[in-house]
């Protein structure tokens, strides 16, 4: 059995010190694909020289929770990084309503977000999208943007008719780490009962985990959560939602 983790934070601290054992572990657990993500212009270097890894896919963006940070040098090395990296999809970007609290901070968001999905749908690529509290807002500027190049809704927590929203606007739904939590009744009913060619799987490594570093070997034990839920063998789960991955990398890999 075959997966991939389409979230993980390789270049956070706490992971890039000890990769060989990280990437040891995921494939003893069949984890064999890698989709690291950036947070911010300081990571964009880190994360880039990871794409010279085997099996490694990077995203580069400016997550919402340094877009009070960002200014014009963050946006134009960006842009300098995708061109370099033709394969490297954008994110992780989005909104974060939960820390935003302001109508100020949630207005820079925004900006920021509807920068990189112009500089994505320019350049052609699938964007990671990080959601908190903020479905509304991220669609309207997917709208506004006329963003046609879908991507993946990251650590899904919402509702099935949000879910069905993204997945009309061409995204692939990440389920995640909260699978693993009995009490995440939005994530687990999303991997229950939306359409397998709709779902990916990640673990947002190093995070999630209370009380331990999360890694991609966890993608198993997500992979079979969400088989048991809905009641298929996790090899048939993990043969679709390679599938879907291979349809996201195909695209961006015609480029």
């Amino acid at each position: 059995m075959k997966l991939t983790d389409t979230h993980c934070h390789l270049a956070d601290p706490a992971l890039l010190g000890s990769l060989p054992q990280v990437f040891a572990a995921a494939r003893a657990a069949g984890v064999c694909r890698f989709i690291v993500p950036a947070t911010q212009r300081s990571d964009f270097a880190d994360v880039a020289a990871l794409s010279a890894l085997p099996s490694v896919h990077i995203a580069l963006g400016i997550h919402p929770w340094f877009a009070g940070a960002a200014i014009e040098r963050d946006f134009a090395e960006l842009e300098q990084q995708l061109l370099k990296h033709p394969k490297a999809l954008v994110g992780e970007i989005g909104l974060d309503y939960g820390r935003a609290q302001t109508q100020a901070q949630r207005q820079r968001q925004i900006v920021v977000f509807e920068h990189q999905l112009v500089l994505a749908q320019r350049l052609h690529r699938p964007v990671i999208i990080h959601n908190l509290k903020a479905a509304a807002a991220i669609m309207q500027s997917v709208k506004n943007c006329r963003f046609t190049q879908g991507g993946i809704v990251h650590a899904f927590s919402g509702s099935l008719e949000e879910a069905r929203a993204f997945m009309d606007y061409g995204f692939k739904i990440g389920i995640g780490s909260l699978l693993l939590n009995p009490a995440a009744r939005k994530a687990r009913r999303a991997a229950a009962e939306l359409p397998a060619e709709n779902i990916v799987l990640e673990t947002d490594s190093p995070f999630m985990l209370k009380n331990a570093v999360n890694t991609p070997a966890n993608v198993q034990k997500i992979a079979a959560a969400a088989a048991q839920l809905r009641g298929i063998k996790p090899e048939d789960l993990a043969a679709q939602t390679e599938r879907n991955v291979n349809a996201l990398l195909a695209d961006i890999n015609r480029l």
